[in-house]
């Protein structure tokens, strides 16, 4: 699969916003270099519906959209191609799994994205605290990694990492770069949640694409916030 975004770092603004917000954060920002791509989550999603918000967006840019269903990929397996066929024809580029359903549904759900020429981005560990088990969570620590693991098998490149964890990035960073591949890393949790984008950048390497969201939507000047926060890339 060719890459998601072009460019080996950019700044992915996360848009958990109005329409009206959305389309000024890509009419404002689309002719940034380091905006790679755009992250649609639920609440443009479910408010607006997936075709209206491509449709909008294209009025001004071709950079890639990432869908971000949070979480994709943790229901049976055979709602996969149905997921993968909404998105097709609604224009998006790529969609962000967590697939905590275990293997079987991983697999149908990645399979059911790439057959449709869409990029998958494939998440294990977040960004809360009480998630896994060793911090209070319900899922088992080794059970993380092996949605890695799976997903290289898989033939995924593209990785979601909690970017206000550094040490995780790293641990991550080194497990998968063991199993003889490149990965490329899409990072959220910082600024609000905590974390510092040149530090994220460090443990993931060349590869990495912060995903920003209230430090963008919520400033009073979007397009001098996106510059700065591309800087620190």
């Amino acid at each position: 699969m060719p890459r998601i975004i072009e460019r080996d770092r950019s700044i992915i603004p996360a848009c958990d916003v109005t329409l009206e917000k959305f389309e000024e954060i890509v009419k404002t920002t689309a002719d940034i270099e380091k905006v790679g791509a755009y992250k649609i989550g639920i609440v443009l999603g479910l408010n607006y519906g997936l075709p209206k918000i491509v449709e909008v967006a294209r009025r001004h840019t071709n950079k890639p959209l990432i869908y971000d269903h949070q979480k994709a990929g943790t229901d049976i397996p055979e709602m996969g191609d149905k997921f993968a066929e909404v998105l097709l024809n609604a224009g998006f580029n790529a969609a962000i799994l967590f697939p905590q359903a275990g293997p079987i549904t991983q697999e149908a759900w990645t399979k059911a994205l790439q057959e449709r020429n869409l990029g998958v981005l494939v998440g294990g560990l977040m960004t809360h605290k009480g998630f896994n088990r060793s911090d209070g969570g319900y899922l088992a620590d080794e059970s993380v990694m092996e949605v890695y693991k799976n997903a290289v098998n898989l033939g995924v490149t593209n990785f979601v990492v909690p970017g206000n964890k550094v040490d995780a990035i790293s641990k991550i960073k080194y497990y998968l770069e063991s199993m003889r591949i490149e990965p490329i890393f899409y990072a959220p949790g910082f600024i609000a949640q905590g974390g510092i984008i040149s530090e994220g950048g460090k443990a993931a390497g060349e590869r990495f694409h912060a995903i920003v969201g209230n430090a963008i939507y919520k400033a009073l000047d979007i397009r001098t916030a996106a510059l700065e926060l591309t800087s620190q890339i």
